[in-house]
């Protein structure tokens, strides 16, 4: 692999990093994005709350909202809560790369917006796991019946 410049070299070992693990998607932040976003540990989000999930190569323009906590520098850095008058985004953007975004349904953010230099492979791969056929678990609405046929 070729030798990131050094700006993007110093944004890519702090970076948040997107995983899939089992059902549900991991953000798991590095010292500084925990830090300059305000949390405790790695966010995670089940897939059931995936509504949509894509990469951009423009992550600014997904950014909206007011920072409310968290921090932003310019065009460089942004971590944390956005704010705005349709919910509460999280964000961990950095640099000008290319991001994923989960647009989310029912969760207490209504977006996440991640940098991640590999992104469109990582939406790929949480797009196959939406797409996978579940079985209900225990405690779900159709559990133990049959799925076909009237109930």
């Amino acid at each position: 692999m070729p030798a990131l410049p050094a700006p993007e070299r110093a944004y890519t070992r702090c970076m948040a990093r997107v995983f899939l693990g089992g059902d549900d998607v991991r953000i798991h932040h590095g010292l500084f994005g925990r830090i300059g976003a305000y949390v405790r540990g790695d966010g995670v989000v089940p897939l059931s709350k995936i509504r949509f999930v894509r990469a951009t190569n423009d992550p600014w323009a997904e950014v909206r909202g007011v920072r409310a906590p968290g921090i932003s520098l310019g065009h460089r850095i942004a971590l944390g809560t956005r704010r705005h008058k349709l919910g509460k985004d999280f964000v961990a953007v950095y640099g000008n790369g290319p991001a994923v975004v989960l647009e989310l349904a029912d969760f207490e953010f209504s977006r996440f917006v991640i940098s991640d230099p590999d992104a469109e492979s990582v939406a790929a791969e949480i797009q196959a796991a939406l797409d996978e056929p579940r079985l209900p678990s225990p405690g779900s609405p159709g559990f133990g019946r049959p799925s076909y046929g009237p109930p």
